[in-house]
């Protein structure tokens, strides 16, 4: 790590912002990812995402263990998290343009990122004429957390008709790899487009809304998170309810044994489309890998004071 101290003793830590799981700029889940965290405690560290104000702001610091690329703390605007999907996608990226810009542009490189959950283990790629991608396995496979709310309880919530929830053998469920969300599926693309938490759903809790996109269940979602609970009121794209939306995929689809892939379109409604890939694997009707991936582009570099 690089720093250096300004004539008022502060320290200039280096920073950069990329947009992810997009390949074009301005558009998927922005991220900022501070690279010079040494010395700086939960608190300022807290303080800093919420200067930023995006979804997440990540922190990389010395590994514990040197065998590791580095160490990550990553914050919403007003909480800690142990583990997020576009914070590691971004960080993956950002990490090995710089560390292995050579390297890079021949083969694929992987980074084991140590996070709150545990190591990630991250495998980077950047192709001539291509944004580059990362993707890794989910440290933790999906569990059912609980009973999601029932089918008028969750129309109440979002502003809906108790119609316009559920599809298929979908339900209102709840499940976490890490960080947990209330699934909720919805009929259609317009009730999606329409769902709005009430001024009652305080409590810190994240709704993932989600209905097939066109005829391609289960191999394509629209999807939507809101948690202004947590400081979030509406997320681009979230890695984190990808991994554990794997679980319900599994729960409530005939998923036969092998690989399945599937694209999770999310951020239309904000002007922000992400694209996030989601890889699993199924064997004796159980879920065994679960796998996200995406694209990052940088867009802004710069020096905090602090």
């Amino acid at each position: 790590m690089h720093l250096a101290s300004n004539k008022g003793g502060r320290m200039r830590r280096r920073y950069h912002v990329l947009d992810v799981f997009t390949a074009e700029p301005l558009a998927g889940n922005p991220l900022a990812v501070v690279l010079d965290s040494a010395g700086l405690d939960a608190v300022a560290m807290q303080k800093i995402a919420r200067e930023f104000n995006l979804s997440e702001t990540v922190f990389v610091a010395e590994p514990r263990d040197p065998v590791n690329s580095a160490r990550l703390r990553i914050f919403t605007p007003t909480t800690e998290l142990p583990f997020a999907g576009h914070p590691t996608v971004g960080t993956a990226v950002l990490l090995a343009k710089l560390q292995a810009p050579d390297l890079l542009h021949g083969q694929d490189v992987g980074l084991v990122l140590e996070e709150g959950i545990g190591p990630v283990s991250c495998s980077v790629r950047h192709r001539r004429g291509e944004a580059a991608h990362a993707s890794f396995d989910v440290p933790r496979l999906p569990e059912r957390t609980g009973e999601g709310p029932s089918r008028d309880e969750a129309a109440s919530l979002l502003g809906l008709a108790p119609d316009d929830i559920g599809f298929g053998e979908h339900g209102p469920t709840c499940f976490s790899a890490g960080v947990p969300f209330t699934f909720v599926p919805l009929a259609s693309l317009e009730a999606l487009g329409r769902a709005a938490l009430s001024g009652a759903a305080t409590e810190r809790r994240a709704y993932y809304l989600y209905t097939p996109d066109g005829a391609r269940r289960p191999h394509a979602y629209r999807t939507r998170m809101i948690a202004s609970g947590l400081g979030v009121a509406e997320d681009p794209a979230t890695g984190s309810a990808a991994a554990a939306f794997a679980g319900v995929l599994v729960a409530n689809e005939a998923l036969a044994d092998g690989d399945h892939d599937c694209t999770l379109h999310q951020g239309v409604e904000m002007g922000r489309p992400s694209f996030i890939g989601l890889a699993l694997a199924v064997e004796g009707g159980q879920l065994s890998r679960v796998a996200i991936g995406g694209s990052a582009v940088m867009i802004a570099q710069g020096t905090l004071e602090i």
